[in-house]
């Protein structure tokens, strides 16, 4: 199939996941009472039936989660007469799986949700089962666990769609960087993207066996999204428009701007002084992987729990090495703590089992049993708590089948019962920190409704891929040409109405919450 015949072929289907994705969950819908937990004549859930629940979770799954599985399950049996299949769909092009999974058809039971995977338009779109009506029966325990005010905040349309998490944590980016070798070259610390550049250019310099930063083939996560965080704009840029923390209501043309021209333009002397490999479009490796296996010298943009996650693997493999993490909040002066949307698993409307789904997904927050075996592994073999408490990884990165939230299981982490490694301290010194220049998070709460301009969205997206990404890969020589036939190919693809139809909800948004 030639080239052209495949973008328009991946553009078609694109655009059917989306109608597929509407039509096939119209049933439920936002808005839509939900289903009712089955119960029994003494008011208790029917368990009478045994069931096995499919639960999905995002990136990949450690070494022995079959051996977890197994001993969930044999508690799962007992208490609620039913097993679970714990299914991962790799982090190689996971929003196209998850967007696969939840238009399929597919029955899944529990699926993990955030704002980064588009929580609220696809609980617009009525992708997900409204939990108000089965919380009370199926999980009352799970009900008064979260905070009324978090219940409220991840609410669409005056409905409950996912169970948020509860762990107040900062998610907010910062540069993580082999700090050994910043002192050893008497390199700058990066506090900004001047002192962050040098820093590259001494590794590049001292070390040429090394890459200077860890990317891959997520250039928009990794390299866009990081850069307008430390430039403060409200989270990543939708459909090319900006939009200021400390202006929400006037959102304005990012694509196209000044200031997207002078993005483009640092990636490409980024590409040009060989910090960004020619490559990168086809890495499938984790950026915290590159890091931690030596391969990188620094990430452009993390958040501390995943830098202390790092932190513990290198100290495993690598006792000699010393990362350091400078948070972007010292060039921006402020930092957001998490909103209830950001970890929450919810019940997709083709489940078969949504009151057991529900049921079991109380006991991995409530109950320690659960909740330790899949936060943590198997004590003795994975991970054992030294004298003073603290959480003490077995073996090192290769060796150990489960290390610390090994399952990716950020959504029912209970701060009742989280284990924290003794360099964890530093991670809550950070927190310490930004809860001193903490501001509210404004923006996640929205919910894009992009019924109207689907086609275009799907469209537009594949322009993206074709036109954008090579830039921010730094692969176009001419950054004005490259903007300009980008702009005209996104105009073709329905740019104008998408804008237009994206800035009225959001001003609407702004002023619904009164957000100033």
């Amino acid at each position: 199939m030639k080239r052209s015949a495949k973008r328009t072929f991946a553009a078609l289907i694109s655009a059917i996941l989306c109608i597929a994705l509407l039509a096939g969950c119209s049933g439920g819908g936002s808005g839509g009472s939900g289903e009712s937990a089955q119960l029994t004549e003494d008011g208790k859930l029917d368990t009478s039936k045994k069931v096995e629940l499919q639960f999905y979770m995002l990136g990949d799954a450690p070494k022995d989660l079959p051996a977890i599985e197994a001993e969930i399950n044999k508690m799962a049996l007992e208490d609620l007469n039913a097993t679970v299949k714990f299914n991962y769909t790799t982090w190689t092009d996971w929003d196209q799986k998850y967007k696969l999974l939840l238009s399929s058809g597919q029955s899944i039971d529990l699926i993990f949700t955030a704002e980064w995977t588009q929580y609220q338009s696809y609980a617009k779109a009525g992708a997900f089962m409204p939990l108000d009506d089965l919380l009370p029966a199926a999980a009352p325990e799970l009900q008064k666990f979260v905070p009324e005010d978090m219940w409220d905040a991840v609410k669409i349309d005056g409905k409950i769609y996912t169970v948020p998490a509860t762990y107040k944590e900062y998610v907010n980016n910062g540069f993580v960087y082999r700090e050994d070798l910043r002192k050893k070259y008497n390199l700058p610390k990066p506090v900004d993207l001047e002192s962050f550049e040098a820093y590259m250019d001494g590794i590049k310099l001292n070390e040429p066996g090394m890459m200077p930063v860890s990317l891959n083939s997520d250039v928009i996560g990794n390299l866009h999204d990081r850069y307008t965080e430390i430039n403060s704009l409200a989270g990543p840029t939708k459909y090319g428009i900006g939009v200021k923390y400390d202006n929400p209501g006037d959102p304005y043309a990012f694509w196209g701007s000044e200031e997207h021209k002078a993005e483009l333009e640092m990636l490409k002397r980024w590409a040009d002084k060989g910090f960004i490999p020619k490559n990168v479009l086809n890495i499938k490796d984790t950026i915290q992987s590159q890091l931690t296996s030596g391969k990188a010298a620094s990430i452009f943009g993390d958040n501390p729990t995943r830098f202390n996650d790092a932190v513990i693997k290198v100290k495993s493999t690598y006792p000699d090495w010393e990362l350091a993490y400078v948070p972007f909040s010292e060039k921006t002066g402020y930092s957001t703590p998490v909103h209830p949307i950001h970890n929450g698993f919810a019940i997709p409307n083709n489940s078969k089992n949504p009151d057991r789904a529900l049921a079991f997904y109380e006991k991995l927050v409530t109950d320690k049993r659960y909740n330790l075996l899949t936060q943590y592994g198997m004590e003795g073999k994975n991970y054992e708590v030294d004298e003073s408490g603290y959480y003490k990884m077995l073996g090192d990165a290769s060796s150990n089948g489960f290390p610390r939230e090994g399952m990716n299981s950020w959504a029912w982490r209970n701060p009742e019962y989280m284990l924290f490694d003794e360099g964890y301290d530093g991670v809550k010194a950070i927190f310490d920190e930004l809860d001193k220049v903490q501001k509210p998070d404004i923006f996640t709460g929205f919910a894009e409704d992009y019924t109207s301009y689907q086609a275009e969205k799907a469209a537009l997206e594949q322009v993206e891929k074709q036109y954008l990404y090579p830039m921010l890969a730094g692969l176009v020589d001419n950054i004005e040409e490259g903007i300009e036939t980008f702009m005209s190919k996104a105009k073709q693809a329905g740019l104008e109405k998408v804008q237009s139809e994206y800035t009225k909800q959001w001003n609407a948004y702004v002023q619904e919450q009164g957000i100033k």
